[in-house]
């Protein structure tokens, strides 16, 4: 489909042509009309349910006790998620727009501060912008809503761009939320009612979950914390990956950044531990934050180096200080060469190249003995 940055009056007729073409089954074109994947995939599953445009579309009363079993269910991400709400509304508060956040099923959870004002954009703005109602794909068919969370990446959807005919009076952006573990927990959601397209609030929702995730990471006990960022790259809030370890220096929760960092798909069935994913010991981890250290640099098994920002968390159990089996550097080295070594099935002249080191380098710190194996 036509990009955001089409004329209005364009977009509005590409819009209107992808519909007749994926929704109506009119012929398409000479050249069709161009619509994303994923919002043809959303199409796509509400006529699979058997939904037709022009039903009606019901947003239901929701019981006090529906709305306190959802606020007790999702307290961690509603106490993390309460102040970037408040920043969010002082950003979008000259625009109509106003911020939704749902749980994973697409139930609302909590709601930014409404346009104020008795017309009826703003009457159709409290219809959807209630805690406990359903906003799900399978309630509302198309949203930000339902494709962020079955799409798992954010969106951005302009009037009639939403399935059904009485949800076309709605623009909106929206992201995941992952939890510390890396399931995605819920989304994040802007709308406005017969508002102006504003395509660039999908960055400020993707930016404010993001804020939403790191909240929560923080707010996680641990005994160390690692900020995470590639060398020469100045650590901010949207770009450093942030790692809570236990005493055992198991990894226990991480944000998005982090876990693309260190290439951890979510869904794990145990978490990972700091000697999987880092070639030194987490005792060094433990070490450089008792000693006050900025900066870390900390080798990676694939050869590529981190930056990390250890930090010990306040009243955590802590590992005893090291003592004299203490690891040196060099075994830290030789524990990272001999892994390259075996990455390379053996090959020291491509694990030299992959380390960026020369054979003899190789040789040398692994005593000779890898080598003759080789």
């Amino acid at each position: 489909m036509s990009t955001p940055s089409t004329p209005l009056p364009e977009r509005s007729l590409t819009i209107a042509q992808a519909r007749r073409e994926w929704i109506e089954g009119e012929p398409a074109g000479t050249r069709g009309a161009r619509i994303e994947p994923w919002l043809l995939r959303s199409w796509q599953r509400c006529l699979a349910a058997g939904h037709r445009p022009q039903q009606r579309v019901s947003f239901d009363a929701v019981t006090r006790q529906a709305i306190h079993r959802v606020a007790e269910r999702n307290r961690a991400l509603l106490a993390a998620a309460r102040p970037v709400l408040g920043r969010l509304s002082r950003a979008i508060a000259d625009t109509r727009y106003f911020a939704i956040l749902t749980d994973a099923e697409g139930i609302v959870i909590e709601v930014g501060a409404l346009p104020g004002g008795s017309d009826p954009a703003d009457r159709h703005a409290r219809d959807i912008a209630r805690v406990g109602i359903d906003l799900s794909e399978r309630a509302v068919g198309t949203t930000a809503i339902g494709a962020a969370l079955a799409e798992h990446e954010a969106v951005w959807l302009h009037r009639g761009e939403h399935f059904f005919d009485a949800t076309s009076i709605y623009s909106c952006a929206g992201a995941p939320l992952f939890g510390p573990q890396g399931e995605c927990i819920g989304m994040l959601d802007l709308t406005g009612v017969q508002v102006a397209e504003r395509p660039e609030l999908r960055h400020l929702a993707a930016q404010s979950a993001r804020s939403i995730e790191n909240a929560m990471v923080h707010s996680h006990p641990c005994a160390l914390r690692l900020r995470l960022d590639w060398p020469g790259y100045g650590a901010g809030p949207g770009s450093e990956g942030l790692l809570c370890i236990d005493a055992d220096g198991r990894v226990t929760a991480s944000n998005t950044v982090a876990r693309q960092m260190l290439h951890q798909p979510p869904g794990a069935e145990a978490p990972p531990h700091c000697n999987d994913l880092f070639a030194l010991p987490p005792q060094m981890l433990f070490d450089a934050a008792r000693r006050g250290d900025a900066v870390l640099e900390v080798p990676l098994w694939s050869g590529l180096r981190l930056q990390a920002r250890p930090q010990l968390a306040d009243r955590a159990p802590l590992p005893h200080a090291a003592g004299p089996e203490r690891p040196r550097l060099r075994d830290v080295e030789a524990a990272l060469i001999r892994r390259a070594v075996d990455d390379a099935r053996g090959n020291v002249a491509e694990a030299a190249r992959a380390l960026g080191i020369s054979r003899a380098t190789v040789y040398r710190k692994l005593g000779g003995s890898r080598g003759k194996a080789a």
